[in-house]
C-alpha cells in the first residue's frame, strides 16, 4: 500500500481531544502542576477562579461549579422543591439525563415533542403537554428545555408558554454552551443553565465536570449548601438534604485553560460546519442555524430517508469514518422511561427524527482535507 492509500484510509477521529491537547500544550501540565504544588484538590483556589471566568464568558451574574451536567440540573430541582406530584416537561429527543433528573427528585417528566428544522423543544407541544400534566393529575413545575447539538431552544416561543402557565425554565445547555439566541449567550435565557464539561463537550475538562449558571443570588445560596450535603455556616452544619457534587480543583484548572481558546475553537467549528453544508446539502438534509441564533456544533447532525442510514454508517466505517446516531430510541421508547406520560397528540418529529439521523466527525481541529475525505465518502456512499 502506497502512502497516499494509507492517508485515505486513515481512522479520523470523531472528536479529536488529541489535537486539541497538542495546541494547549504546556499550558495545561503547567495549571495541573500548579495544583499539585498547593494540594487543595477540592474547592481549591481554581474553582473559585473558574467560576468567575465562565459567569463573565456568558454573561450571568453566577456560577456555580458541580461534579456533573447530570448533578447540575438535580441540584437546580433540588432548590426549587420540585418533587411528588410535579410535572416537569423534556423534550422526548435527547440524552436520557434531561428526565432521569426529573425523576431522581420524585417529580414525573412528561414528554414533549421537537421541532423537525431545530431537533429542540416545539413550543405548541409543550403548552399540550401542560395539559397532558394536568390530565395525569399533576402540577406542572417546569419546562427543561434542551440546547440540542449546540443549538438554542426557541426562548421566545418557550417563554411565551411559560409566562401563561408559570413555569420555571431550566435549561440543558450540555451541548450548547458558548451558542447565542439574540444577541444573548446561553447561560443568560432561563432561569437556570445547567452544562456539562464531560469531555467530547464543546468545552470539556478531562473528567466529568458540570456548572450552574443564573441570575439569582438566592438560588445560588442553596446550590452551594446542596451540593456539599446541604451545608449551613460550614460542612459540619447540615441545614438540608443535600449531595456530594462538587467540581475537583484539577479539572477547573484545565477549563481555565480550556475557556482561553473557547470563541477561537467555537469559529473553528462554525467553519466546519458551513464545509459540511457546502459538500451535502444537495444529498442529506443538512442542519439550519436559525436567523438570530448561533451554534457551537456539539454535534454534525444530517437527516437521510428511512432504511438508508444503517448502510451509510457501514460503509464510512470501513474506510475509518466514524459516525454516531444520536438518538435512536427516543426518551419514550426507552424501558426505563415507557411509563411516563406523553403529550396526548403524540410526538411524531421525534419519532421521524430517530429513524433518519446520524453525525458525522465534528471538532474544532477537523482540516479541510480530512473534511474533504469524509464528505466524499458520504456523497459515494449515497450514490452521488
Amino acid at each position: 500500500m502506497n502512502k497516499h492509500a494509507r492517508v485515505e484510509s486513515a481512522p479520523i477521529a470523531f472528536i479529536d481531544l488529541a489535537a486539541q491537547r497538542r495546541r494547549l500544550g504546556r499550558s495545561i501540565d503547567d495549571a495541573i502542576a500548579r495544583v499539585l504544588t498547593h494540594c487543595q484538590f477540592i474547592m481549591g483556589p481554581e474553582v473559585a477562579a473558574f467560576e468567575n471566568a465562565l459567569a463573565a464568558y456568558c454573561g450571568a451574574c453566577h456560577a456555580v461549579s458541580c461534579a456533573s451536567g447530570t448533578d447540575a440540573l438535580v441540584l437546580v430541582l433540588m432548590a426549587r422543591g420540585i418533587g411528588p406530584g410535579d410535572a416537569v416537561i423534556c423534550p422526548a429527543f435527547t440524552f436520557c439525563a434531561t428526565a432521569e433528573v426529573v425523576v431522581l427528585v420524585g417529580a414525573t417528566p412528561v414528554f414533549a415533542d421537537v421541532d423537525a428544522e431545530t431537533f429542540n423543544l416545539d413550543a405548541t407541544s409543550l403548552k399540550r403537554a401542560v395539559a397532558t400534566a394536568r390530565r395525569h393529575g399533576l402540577t406542572p413545575k417546569a419546562v427543561i428545555p434542551v440546547d440540542l447539538f449546540g443549538l438554542p431552544a426557541d426562548y421566545d416561543a418557550i417563554s411565551a408558554v411559560v409566562a401563561a402557565e408559570g413555569l420555571f425554565v431550566l435549561d440543558d445547555a450540555a451541548q450548547g454552551f458558548g451558542a447565542t439566541y439574540n444577541g444573548r449567550k446561553i447561560g443568560t435565557l432561563a432561569s437556570a443553565t445547567a452544562t456539562s464539561f464531560f469531555p467530547s463537550k464543546p468545552l470539556g475538562c478531562y473528567g466529568d465536570g458540570g456548572a450552574i449558571l443564573t441570575d439569582d443570588a438566592g438560588l445560588v445560596d442553596v446550590l452551594k449548601s446542596l451540593r456539599v450535603h446541604g451545608q449551613g455556616s460550614d460542612k459540619y452544619d447540615n441545614v438540608r438534604i443535600g449531595m456530594t457534587s462538587r467540581l475537583d480543583t484539577i479539572q477547573a484548572a484545565v477549563l481555565i485553560e480550556k475557556l482561553k481558546i473557547f470563541a477561537d475553537e467555537i469559529a473553528a467549528r462554525d467553519q466546519v460546519a458551513r464545509r459540511y453544508a457546502a459538500g451535502l446539502r444537495d444529498v442529506a438534509t443538512v442542519p439550519v442555524v436559525p436567523e438570530g441564533m448561533t451554534s457551537v456544533w456539539a454535534q454534525y447532525t444530517i437527516r437521510l430517508k428511512p432504511g438508508v442510514r444503517d448502510e451509510l454508517a457501514a460503509k464510512l466505517k470501513a474506510q475509518g469514518i466514524p459516525t454516531a446516531v444520536y438518538y435512536f430510541k427516543p426518551l419514550h421508547r426507552l424501558e426505563a422511561y415507557r411509563s411516563f406520560p406523553v403529550v396526548d397528540n403524540g410526538i411524531p418529529v421525534t419519532d421521524l427524527l430517530s429513524e433518519e439521523v446520524i453525525s458525522l466527525p465534528m471538532h474544532a481541529y477537523l482540516d479541510a482535507p480530512t473534511q474533504d475525505r469524509v464528505i466524499a465518502a458520504v456523497r459515494n456512499a449515497l450514490g452521488r
